[in-house]
């Protein structure tokens, strides 16, 4: 009783101390661990470290959730005037919606982006571009009637905000560069758009930055990252896989291997800290999302540990007198937290025998999940679940069992948490929609429709639609 009791004094002292900070936000940087759910958060806590430690954002002062739908299914940075695939639409500049790149770069604050997920993927793309199919990453996928869009990727790389992110780091090079080839550890990703224009849009960045007169530098693998002079480079385009950057579990650590989500943001830091303005920066652990797709809940759950390393590396670079720090996530999945395991046994062991059939149970499970999540067997002419316990479930290979089988995992519906620490962080504090986030950053900043330091919330103000780095894709409207 006394440790317990002193665990609840101790948070209640760091309570009652703790005071609003009301300065202006100089900094700063939103984490989005894409499908991360709650349920995501409290495994990978105790993945990590055990059931009593805690990921780098839960100590974080201030804590809310939220929901909401803001636009039509699977467009991107335009309102809901424009449907899915309607181009003509997308061109009209009266139904793009502003990011908050586009704030903090007509504010003079320097931008960047870090993701795990091709660099043209649904979540970093809403920041720089307006398309009417989040699948239009490049020119192999718009239609023929539709040839008077652009692509993703060349909006990226041609267009302002994108040419004037500072910081670009991910995967993609398949979009960014016509015809790439693949290797063993960089295969050709075959489920995303591949280029064949004769386009090199990586070469069209370093002559852009050229002839603008900066300093600029392309990196591809580990060693180039980590050669980088921070101080002598103005933009930094990193594009290290094809496709997305491999699952943690699968990176090579080696100088041609890929970085890790924590270097990558350690650099961004370093590059866009030297901004006399400060500098806003969008980092996603993405990979969350496409392991809870696949049904491997091991793999999830390493890629959230992995972006809590990242916030931590950040907390030791930043002053919060001045910086802003959020972490989110876009929506929920259906991995679900079974009750009744053993304190101190693995999150990823079994949990107890079912009390119906008799068979083990594991702790995590999916409602949904795919073919590999089957959870049943014929076994003398009668349907019986099969018992996990005969399988190694602690392999990032292993799929949980799931109540409900599609194609794959599916989303969940459920709020997602927001946690967040530095100047204006208190404005978190109770259930808000998802771009309420993005209004908040403009306040606390001062960027945006809060861009006069005399904007009171009451102020009439341009709303802003999804304006966060929010898939499109999953911010579908209800019916």
């Amino acid at each position: 009783a006394s440790y317990w009791n002193s665990v609840a004094s101790n948070e209640l002292k760091e309570s009652l101390s703790y005071s609003w900070n009301k300065n202006v936000a100089k900094n700063v940087i939103l984490f989005i661990g894409d499908g991360m759910s709650v349920d995501t958060i409290t495994a990978s806590r105790i993945y990590h470290q055990g059931e009593t430690s805690y990921l780098a954002w839960e100590k974080m002062p201030h804590v809310a959730l939220f929901s909401g739908v803001k636009t039509n299914y699977k467009v991107i940075g335009v309102d809901n005037n424009v449907a899915l695939d309607d181009c003509d639409g997308s061109l009209n500049p009266d139904f793009h919606t502003k990011s908050i790149i586009e704030w903090a770069q007509e504010s003079g604050k320097d931008t960047g982006f870090v993701t795990t997920t091709r660099v043209t993927h649904a979540t970093p793309a809403p920041l720089y571009a307006h398309t009417p199919n989040r699948n239009w990453e490049c020119e192999a996928k718009i239609p023929a009637a539709a040839k008077g869009c652009k692509d993703i990727a060349r909006q990226l790389i041609e267009d302002s905000p994108g040419k004037n992110i500072k910081v670009i780091m991910g995967g993609g090079r398949q979009m960014l560069k016509s015809n790439a080839s693949g290797t063993k550890i960089d295969p050709i990703d075959t489920w995303a758009c591949y280029s064949q224009d004769g386009r090199h849009l990586m070469e069209d960045w370093a002559s852009d930055k050229s002839s603008r007169k900066f300093r600029h530098q392309i990196v591809q693998n580990n060693e180039q990252l980590r050669a980088v002079d921070p101080d002598d480079v103005d933009f930094l385009l990193g594009v290290f896989a094809n496709g997305h950057l491999n699952m943690d579990w699968q990176r090579v650590d080696a100088p041609e291997g890929q970085p890790s989500l924590e270097e990558m943001t350690i650099m961004a830091i370093r590059v866009l800290r030297k901004a006399a303005k400060g500098f806003l920066l969008v980092v996603e652990g993405g990979l969350i999302d496409f392991a809870h797709h696949r049904g491997k809940a091991a793999q999830a759950l390493r890629e959230t540990v992995r972006l809590s390393d990242a916030v931590n590396a950040t907390l030791e670079m930043v002053d919060l007198k001045d910086t802003l720090v959020i972490v989110t996530s876009d929506h929920s999945h259906s991995m679900a937290f079974n009750g009744y395991p053993n304190r101190n046994s693995s999150i990823l062991g079994i949990a107890q025998n079912s009390k119906y059939d008799g068979i083990p149970y594991t702790t995590l499970s999916y409602n949904t999940g795919g073919p590999n999540n089957f959870a049943y067997e014929v076994k003398d002419n009668k349907s019986v679940r099969i018992d996990p316990s005969k399988y190694n479930t602690f392999d990032f290979n292993y799929s949980q069992q799931a109540a409900f089988i599609g194609d794959e995992a599916y989303h969940g519906g459920g709020d997602v948490p927001i946690y967040a620490t530095g100047p204006y962080a208190h404005l978190f504090h109770s259930t808000h929609e998802q771009n309420y986030v993005a209004h908040v950053i403009g306040y606390a900043a001062q960027i945006g429709p809060y861009n006069n330091s005399s904007a009171q919330l009451g102020r009439k103000y341009i709303a802003i639609i999804c304006s966060l780095a929010f898939i499109a894709f999953y911010c579908s409207k209800i019916v």
